[in-house]
């Protein structure tokens, strides 16, 4: 955190201007023409003033680039050229591994073949294929699709003999013999580079020119490439749309491609596998609503009921998944250019729901005139509801099976609801939300001082008093003058990423995007004199306790009152 300046970094995703000692831009949050989105340099935070969205550099890639916690935390350390040592690290292993060196060869390589496309004296029938699929120069270059010349060893050429090793790590060679002689994998293919969803190029998929086989060959799985992880054209589709309102999963490279020529920009693929939980959760990650696009012959419907069975333990509030068929011998890529994108975003729209093909799908070959057909559906369907986590879905599912099977709800509830399913969620410690009028106090004004201008702690450095009192606010003032006694370099942004409690943190965050009116030469002052007065009301408390206990005991505390302190507590008595 202390070495990611958060300006830099929004500034890559969001341009900001300066605007005295902020920066500002129309928030990437919510729609608006005048700019209200404010990015603290010295705070180090970001904060909304039209729809109250705020954090740090963490909460920032968290909302914006839909990241969970620990892939926010391992990009700003990438910035930071830092490694987040591996959970699978051992004492024998205890540094990760530098994959470094195999982004830059995977994207070395990526441009070797769109040189190769443009230049190679036989790259003609690659540009004749796409062509001939209707794929134009610009969407090549945006998906910066390439050409794999025939020749087993032209990789080993380009990139050198040194780098070998590294070839056969990134997927890109194959290992011939004990003596490292290796030979290029993909050979006479039109390549599409996969990325990650940080824009990397983390492996390949061929589609072949000839004969050979297999039709499409992809990068195995590699230190950097897990194809159950990864979605071809997600990286694209968050370009056109960091925030879609939907994401259409095909089957092909070429389905993505097809479909972004006809401005069909959120299309994505599986990489040569069917649909994986990891797969759901990047998915809803970045969108509330996923459909599904399957040819309609056999192969296309188990397909769909399998992405079904995944999609299961996923649709949590707020998801929603469709299901598209697509004509018998049809796919996206020959369908979008028959049709054109108005009559194929109609298919789009009226895809099944997911309740709706769940129960189709079912209620296949069983008659529910009859109780054993009903019988059949409430058994078919009860294992499947109950992969749902709990929430308004799973009811509506199970009043839609108690409607068909007339079955007793009851029933049908003990049967779904006896283990719940659960599935490891990050949430964003800065979610994206109004923020709310704040009552400030003494207590939270001094709080929200502090939280904005961390070296007032150093004017202060005897707080033990406020242990004396017994309410939350107190408690945060220390914990925060202990944090920054401990450590003075604490910027706003690191004090909030560190502070442990999450409900606190919250309120912290509020108070560091309240405006202070005072002006910098006068914080001082008014932050020593709020602590006064919270002291002073310490001790008028402290004193009231002591009157409304007297007993002969307490003669002696009053003894030991110095000039003061007894003072003091007359005017207590006085009042």
């Amino acid at each position: 955190m202390l070495r990611t300046n958060i300006v830099d970094l929004i500034d890559d995703f969001v341009p900001l201007r300066r605007n005295g000692s902020n920066h500002s831009a129309c928030c990437p949050f919510h729609d608006e023409k005048t700019p209200s989105f404010t990015v603290s340099d010295s705070k180090q935070f970001y904060h909304c003033f039209g729809c109250g969205a705020h954090g740090t550099a963490v909460g920032f890639l968290m909302e914006y680039e839909r990241m969970s916690f620990p892939e926010a935390i391992h990009e700003l350390a990438s910035r930071a050229n830092l490694t987040v040592p591996s959970e699978a690290s051992t004492e024998n292993n205890p540094k990760s591994i530098n994959l470094t060196p195999l982004y830059d060869l995977l994207e070395q390589t990526n441009e070797f073949y769109q040189q190769q496309l443009r230049n190679h004296q036989k790259a003609d029938a690659a540009i004749n294929y796409l062509k001939d699929r209707g794929v134009s120069g610009s969407i090549a270059k945006k998906f910066n699709i390439g050409y794999a010349p025939e020749g087993w060893n032209n990789l080993i050429q380009h990139a050198g003999n040194n780098n070998a090793n590294l070839l056969i790590d990134a997927g890109l060679s194959i290992k011939k013999d004990e003596n490292n002689h290796c030979y290029d994998r993909f050979r006479n293919r039109i390549m599409f580079p996969i990325r990650d969803a940080r824009g990397r190029v983390i492996g390949f998929g061929g589609r072949v020119l000839g004969d050979d086989k297999p039709k499409y060959l992809n990068s195995p799985e590699t230190s950097v490439f897990h194809k159950g992880k990864e979605l071809y054209g997600l990286f694209e589709a968050r370009k056109a749309n960091n925030q879609p309102d939907k994401l259409l999963v095909v089957e092909g490279y070429m389905d993505v491609v097809a479909l972004a020529q006809y401005e069909i920009q959120y299309a994505v693929a599986t990489l040569g596998t069917s649909a994986t939980p990891q797969h759901m959760e990047l998915l809803y990650r970045h969108t509330p609503e996923v459909v599904f696009c399957f040819d309609g012959d056999k192969a296309g419907i188990a397909a769909a009921w399998r992405a079904l069975r995944q999609t299961l333990p996923t649709m949590k509030s707020g998801r929603q998944a469709r299901f598209l068929f697509l004509p018998d011998g049809e796919d996206p890529d020959t369908l979008i250019r028959k049709e054109g994108k108005t009559a194929f975003e109609q298919r789009i729209s009226t895809a099944d729901s997911l309740s709706t093909y769940l129960f189709t799908h079912l209620s296949q070959d069983i008659d529910l005139s009859t109780l054993d057909g009903r019988a059949r559906l409430a058994e078919f369907a009860q294992p499947l509801i109950k992969e749902i986590p709990k929430g308004y879905f799973k009811d509506l599912l199970i009043q839609e099976l108690t409607a068909r099977t007339q079955v007793d709800s009851n029933t049908l509830n003990r049967n779904t609801h006896n283990e719940e399913h659960t599935t490891h969620h990050y949430e964003n410690p800065y979610p994206v939300q109004k923020t709310h009028q704040i009552q400030l106090t003494p207590m939270r004004k001094a709080i929200m001082l502090l939280i904005q201008n961390p070296q007032l702690a150093q004017h202060s450095l005897d707080n033990a008093w406020l242990s004396e009192l017994d309410n939350t606010g107190a408690k945060i003032l220390l914990k925060l003058f202990e944090t920054l006694h401990t450590r003075p370099h604490l910027h706003t942004g690191a004090i909030l990423e560190l502070w442990p409690n999450d409900k606190e943190r919250q309120h912290l965050s509020q108070l560091a995007c309240k405006n202070i009116l005072t002006p910098e030469a006068g914080l001082k002052e008014e932050f020593l004199g709020l602590l006064k007065l919270l002291q002073t009301k310490q001790q008028q408390e402290k004193n009231q306790a002591l009157f409304h206990n007297l007993t002969p005991e307490s003669g002696a505390k009053l003894s030991e009152m110095n000039d003061e302190e007894r003072k003091d507590f007359m005017k207590t008595l006085a009042n």
